[in-house]
């Protein structure tokens, strides 16, 4: 009884994608080191301007270096582990552990498309009624959007790892390069079926009814455009252009990683694996932030 009971509960979970690179596996590390810290660098920096710049002390700009505080945070409960299991012969990772890097993971995940989300309202806001934008966006608005946005993640996640947690399982094997909510529950001993429903819930509230409202945003932004001049047209894309590029890019990140999850690709696919296994940490951070340092480099007034 007590050995089924280890087994049911393992003490810790073992990730199959990692091999056996010899000395490879020193470049691999220093690599991961540059990419780690250019995340870094980069999204403190756009943290930095925003706070430093007083004319950047505005809804957009605040939202965008939450958007730089969510990718540090992502980034960090990826990469530090990534780097132990990178130069280590066991890639093993304990149960609370890796309870932990889920946790982390999805609510960075989550957060950035509630984050993008607030963000097409308030270019909504800011190109469909300019002269009422600062009365519709006040501080105190600003403050709460971001509190939802933050707030939702960690319920939502919370929720979901409870019910995960409670569930025995039989097997250690996760193909993953991290600890996600499907590859453990695909351990379970018993029917997931619940598990799935209420995943099935969160992501369609979380990724489709967000991604619906932020296409909403642009299509009234459109309707205003074609009756807009010209100039107020140039204007409103240059805004909006890098929230465009930023949604569909972390939209297909998030696509991949959701096809990943669900399904198993084949020791054949080895390599697609581990590329979608890092896609939805690696691009976005990265590319957020040259993004939209070249938006912070030229504020908009929202006039027409």
């Amino acid at each position: 009884l007590d050995q089924m009971e280890n087994e049911s509960f393992p003490f810790y979970f073992h990730f199959t994608l990692y091999k056996d690179y010899g000395g490879l596996k020193y470049l691999f590390f220093l690599l991961l080191i540059i990419v780690y810290l250019a995340i870094l660098l980069l999204n403190v920096s756009i943290i930095w301007m925003v706070y430093k710049e007083r004319s950047l002390h505005e809804p957009m700009y605040l939202f965008i270096a939450c958007l730089s505080v969510n990718a540090i945070y992502g980034s960090s409960g990826f990469f530090p582990r990534l780097f132990i299991d990178v130069l280590s012969d066991s890639h093993s990772i304990s149960y609370d552990a890796c309870s932990s890097q889920i946790f982390v993971i999805y609510t960075y995940g989550i957060c950035e498309f509630t984050m993008l989300t607030i963000m097409a309202y308030d270019r909504c806001v800011a190109i469909c009624y300019p002269l009422r934008y600062h009365s519709i966006m006040t501080p105190r608005t600003t403050g709460l959007l971001i509190a939802a946005g933050v707030s939702w993640p960690i319920v939502c996640k919370s929720i979901v790892t409870y019910f995960t947690a409670r569930l025995p399982l039989c097997g250690r094997e996760i193909t993953r390069l991290y600890c996600s909510t499907w590859s453990v529950a695909r351990l379970s001993c018993v029917s997931t079926a619940g598990n799935n429903a209420m995943g099935l819930f969160f992501t369609v509230v979380t990724i489709f009814l967000l991604v619906a409202f932020i296409l909403y945003t642009y299509i009234r932004i459109l309707l205003v455009c074609r009756r807009s001049s010209s100039e107020f047209r140039g204007k409103a894309l240059q805004t909006s252009l890098p929230h465009i590029v930023t949604v569909v890019t972390y939209s297909l990140s998030s696509f991949c990683d959701i096809l990943l999850s669900r399904f198993e690709l084949g020791q054949a696919l080895n390599i697609v694996t581990l590329l979608f296994s890092v896609e939805v940490l690696l691009v976005p951070p990265i590319l957020n932030p040259l993004i939209y340092a070249m938006l912070a480099e030229r504020p908009w007034q929202t006039s027409r």
